[in-house]
């Protein structure tokens, strides 16, 4: 969720008061932060995942199922072990928006040995067991992206009721008891994100119109003009920042190898996400979309209407294309410049004075975009800092920029190096799935690295990439703009083949609509594809039997969901609620197959029940705790 700070939080008055300091400050500690590590080397690959889990309360009498509002109480206990020896502690636990969810972290992060390989899978298990030894009679640890009926009357365990008139989100739906409660910042950044927006947030999306849909779908028109009558409406943060995700981070060895990650990993974000599609279900209605991303993106929509370009400017400074939660706008390293097709926003002030700082402008123009944006939540023992060695201004408006990868210094006074987070990915069902989705994210930054490998296209065509990503169905039916020839002089000849044959080196770097398989497991002839690329690296690697057969699990699961032999979880689902028998084909998921559907859920994830539809054909997994075999670094 970002930076969690300790204090008393500002009313939004006091924080749109001070939010020029926080901005000056905030860029003066980015520019000595940068000073003092911009020459950083040397630093060693390190990487680990972050899963956000969903607690929910099974009723098999009543047949329903609800989200259990016991965050709260079960961190105090999870975190017990790290308080008492942080040095031992296998998994580190942190609170989320939603005050039935957690997020869970290996206790240290993994290196250059593939046979690291060997244990996240098995870490992910500890975790889910860890949780699982805490839960009362009912209540189930669930790795999944959406709650089906969140925002549903009585969605809740304990009951509560939606405030629409008064509280912090003052939703029609969504009740503020269900926000985190632990931590003042989860309710504050609802609050002022409501009061900078001046209106409550909107999220609108398409519902699945099968033959007894009803249009509109619900009273919400009646009850706010937000509200469209042929989707699914939602009214605030809750809905967006209640969804769980999977995001890795990778410590690069210095700043430059850290912005070719940032870039080369971008135009991958849409492709991740639409081949780890896992949410179809919001507030109890089946919608015509697939992924989280865009209900995320409106639901902390902090722009105003000057700002949306609805009227006029005239307090506000900038015209912005975005919520604060979307995809990246710009490429970082000099190979990216040129892919920089859309016309950034960014504040000119800001991006002079850190050029005169001699930072760079496209890492210069990078901030600076980051900074046309507010503080939304202050703490009061935190406004005035020593900007030579405090960063907590600078990591205020940063992990408020929500985007899809996120370009991170290394803090101050550590022994952490530059960082890229990689954040598209929606949570899976099984430790399994979220086990193969991570080390073939690990693996192909290592192929990027050592074989140079050049994925970048425009900006407007990733752009274009992450609103397709998330269509129904979109791993299986729709193309995505692609480069056409990903290789250098430096990658292996199998895959240089393709920029070979008798074509000029501009055509080698033309990109063209791609399918999720073409570009998963390659098109003869024409694209290697990213799974044949790893195995190609692989060849070179001193891999140990039981690495060898890990990896090899994780791939064909990642080439099988790729090629539509393996379901999204977001299609699983969907055929799931589409076959109940109690589906009136009116688009409705009621109590009664939310509770049939997350009932299968959990009994996949246990192993109790197989599913091949989901897992694949040969998932035998393996998760030893030995660690024989080295990552070779890029020369």
């Amino acid at each position: 969720m970002g930076l969690l700070t300790e204090g008393s939080p500002l009313s939004w008055e006091e924080t749109k008061r001070l939010a020029e300091h926080v901005r000056q400050h905030g860029v003066l500690q980015f520019i000595n932060l940068y000073k003092r590590l911009k020459d950083r080397q040397w630093d060693v690959l390190k990487w680990g995942d972050e899963v956000e889990y969903i607690i929910v309360k099974f009723n098999q009498e009543k047949r329903t199922a609800k989200v259990s509002l016991r965050a709260q109480e079960l961190l105090a206990k999870l975190n017990e072990k790290e308080h008492a020896d942080p040095e031992k502690a296998k998994s580190l636990w942190r609170p989320e928006y939603g005050a039935y969810m957690v997020e869970g972290t290996p206790g240290k992060p993994y290196g250059g040995l593939l046979a690291h390989f060997n244990i996240v899978e098995s870490n992910m298990k500890y975790r889910r067991d860890e949780v699982s030894q805490l839960l009362k009679n009912g209540e189930v640890i669930m790795s999944l992206t959406n709650f089906p009926r969140l925002g549903c009357p009585d969605f809740t365990d304990p009951p509560t009721q939606p405030t629409p008139n008064e509280g912090v989100t003052r939703s029609l739906f969504f009740p503020d008891e269900a926000i985190y409660n632990g931590h003042p910042r989860f309710k504050t950044l609802s609050r002022n994100i409501r009061m900078r927006r001046g209106e409550k947030v909107s999220i609108n999306l398409p519902i699945f119109k099968d033959v007894h849909t009803k249009i509109p779908v619900d009273e919400s028109y009646l009850h706010s003009k937000a509200a469209e009558p042929d989707k699914v409406y939602m009214d605030a943060m809750g809905f967006g920042m209640g969804c769980c995700c999977l995001q890795l981070t990778f410590q690069a060895c210095n700043l430059t190898e850290a912005r070719t990650l940032y870039d080369q990993l971008a135009p991958l974000c849409p492709i991740m996400l639409a081949l780890s599609a896992a949410s179809p279900i919001y507030r109890g209605f089946l919608t015509d979309v697939d992924c989280r991303w865009n209900v995320i993106s409106a639901s902390v929509d902090c722009r105003t209407e000057e700002e949306r370009g609805l009227v006029p400017l005239k307090n506000n400074k900038f015209v912005i294309n975005k919520s604060r939660y979307d995809s990246i706008d710009s490429y970082l390293s000099e190979v990216g410049e040129k892919f920089n097709d859309v016309p950034l926003i960014y504040d000119e002030q800001i991006y002079n004075k850190l050029r005169e700082n001699d930072i760079d402008h496209l890492l210069s123009q990078h901030i600076a975009h980051l900074f046309i944006r507010d503080t939304v939540s202050l703490f009061s023992e935190k406004v005035h800092q020593n900007d030579e060695v405090d960063t907590d201004h600078f990591e205020n408006i940063q992990s408020t920029n929500w985007q899809t990868m996120r370009f991170k210094p290394p803090p101050p006074n550590s022994t952490i190096g530059w960082r890229v987070e990689f954040r598209p990915c929606e949570v899976q069902i099984t430790d399994f799935e979220n086990a193969a989705i991570v080390c073939f994210v690990v693996l192909l930054t290592r192929v990027i690295l050592s074989y140079q490998l050049n994925f970048l296209i425009p900006i407007s065509k990733v752009d274009e990439n992450m609103q397709r990503a998330q269509k129904r169905n979109a791993c299986r039916e729709e193309k995505f703009w692609f480069r056409k020839n990903i290789t250098t002089c430096v990658s292996p000849p199998e895959a240089n083949q393709y920029c070979m044959q008798g074509k000029t080196n501009s055509d080698c770097d033309v990109y063209e609509p791609m399918t999720i398989n073409e570009i998963i497991n390659g098109k003869e002839g024409e694209f290697p594809g990213l799974v044949p690329l790893i195995n190609n690296y692989l060849t070179g690697m001193d891999v140990d039997a039981d690495t060898h057969c890990t990896i090899q699990q994780y791939l064909k699961l990642i080439q099988q969901r790729a090629s539509g032999n393996v379901l999204t979880t977001a299609s699983w689902i969907r055929k799931f609620v589409l076959s109940h028998p109690d589906y009136k084909n009116d688009s409705k998921v009621t109590d009664t197959i939310n509770y049939d559907l997350l009932n299968q859920l959990k009994q996949i994830q246990s192993g109790e029940v197989p599913c091949q539809e989901l897992l694949g054909y040969s998932t035998v997994s393996k998760t030893k705790e030995t660690i024989p075999s080295v990552f070779s670094c890029p020369e």
